[in-house]
Order: C-alpha cells, then sequence, then structure tokens
C-alpha cells in the first residue's frame, strides 16, 4: 500500500499530473451526477418506491439541519447533503477491488475542509453582509479579533485531522492485516471500517453544520444592534 502522502501521477493533462485520488474523486462526482439526474428526472405527486427513498433521504437530511442549526433548511441543503454523500460515497468506494479512497489522501480532505471553510464565509456574509459577518470576529470584544480568527483556521484543520486521521488508519490497518493473514481475516475490520466511515461522513457534515450557523447567527444584523 503506498503512503498517503505520497502520490505517483498517473498521467498527465498537459502539465497537471492526474493521481489516483484524483481520478476516484472525479469518477464519484460523475457517478453521484449522474445517478442525481436520472432517480429525478421524472419526479411525481405519487412517489413510487425510489422516490420515496429518495423524499426520506432529503427529509432526513432536513431534519438534521433543522435540529443542529436551528433555522430552515432550503438555503443549506444542497451543500451540506452534497457534502454528506460526497464523503459516504468516497469512504466507501475501497468496496471496489483496486479502489482505495480519496479521502485517505490528505489534499482531498484538505479540499474539503477548505470547502467548508468557503461555505462559512459565504454564508455569514450572505447572512449578514461583509461589514456583519467581520464584525463577527470582534464578539464578544474587539481585543478577541485575533483569537477568533485564529479559531476559524483550526476548526478548519481539525476537520482535515479527523476524516484524514480516521478513514486512512482504517485503510492502513486492514492493508497489514490482509497481507499477514489472507483474504478471509480481515472482514470484520473492513465492516467496522464502512461503519466507521459512514460515522465520519456525518460527522463532518454535523460539524460543517455548526460552524456555519455560528457565522451566519453572529453576523445577523439583529444580533449585531443588540451586541452594540
Amino acid at each position: 500500500m503506498n503512503s498517503p502522502l505520497e502520490n505517483p501521477a498517473l498521467f498527465h493533462l498537459g502539465p497537471v499530473p492526474v493521481t489516483s485520488p484524483v481520478l476516484v474523486t472525479w469518477a464519484i462526482m460523475l457517478a453521484l451526477g449522474l445517478g442525481a439526474f436520472l432517480l429525478t428526472r421524472r419526479l411525481s405527486l405519487v412517489p413510487g418506491s425510489v422516490q420515496a427513498v429518495l423524499e426520506l433521504v432529503v427529509e432526513t437530511v432536513d431534519q438534521q439541519i433543522r435540529d443542529t442549526m436551528r433555522t430552515e433548511p432550503e438555503p443549506y441543503r444542497a451543500f451540506i447533503g452534497t457534502l454528506f454523500l460526497f464523503i459516504f460515497t468516497a469512504n466507501w468506494s475501497e468496496l471496489l477491488p483496486g479502489v482505495e479512497p480519496p479521502t485517505a489522501h490528505l489534499e482531498t480532505d484538505a479540499a474539503l475542509a477548505l470547502l467548508v471553510f468557503l461555505a462559512v464565509i459565504v454564508f455569514g456574509i450572505r447572512a449578514g453582509g461583509v461589514r456583519g459577518y467581520l464584525a463577527s470576529f470582534a464578539t464578544p470584544n474587539p481585543v478577541m479579533i485575533p483569537l477568533n480568527f485564529v479559531e476559524s483556521l483550526t476548526r478548519t484543520f481539525s476537520l482535515l485531522v479527523r476524516l484524514f486521521g480516521n478513514v486512512m488508519s482504517g485503510v492502513f490497518v486492514i492493508g497489514i492485516v490482509l497481507s499477514l493473514a489472507g483474504l478471509l481475516v480481515p472482514i470484520p475490520l473492513m465492516a467496522l471500517d464502512l461503519l466507521t466511515g459512514a460515522v465520519q461522513a456525518y460527522i463532518f457534515a454535523v460539524l460543517a453544520m455548526v460552524f456555519i450557523a455560528q457565522a451566519v447567527g453572529e453576523a445577523k444584523p439583529d444580533n449585531n444592534r443588540s451586541d452594540a
């Protein structure tokens, strides 16, 4: 098994090297996009079995957003739902022979953490404007500006480390056991690793909701006026 910090290029697109995690990520995005198109192109008022399952998934995501963020889910559903589905699918992609989950590689997790970091900024500005969002760093007083800024960076880094550490360690342990004990012994470990992958996708999405809700709540004009 290759080191998660070493990703040799499979081929090049001009000067740009394309590694295995990038290729698997593209395949997952294509599969999710194509699947979403095919499954939603014939929606009806009287849902069939497939549509009923899809509606259940959407309602579950909506309810989680309501419970976590204490707000209506419409502005956040697309981002949170896509984030969870991608990480879930990426973590479970190891079920395919010869495929290593892209979330076991540092650059994929860094990109996901960066997306959450940017989403916090976007939703915060959308809620309170640029002025309101920047003013939130002065909560509860201007002395806290450096600490609040560092906190926004460190919590993004914690997302990266948590996802990378848990997924990579599972792949690493299974690889060692497989090389030492043969094909059948690692099956219980693989089942546990799949459960861990699902839980990590859920935790990542919930933490993203918490960070966004905090930014939105602190940036709202009403909160800024009340603090003043």
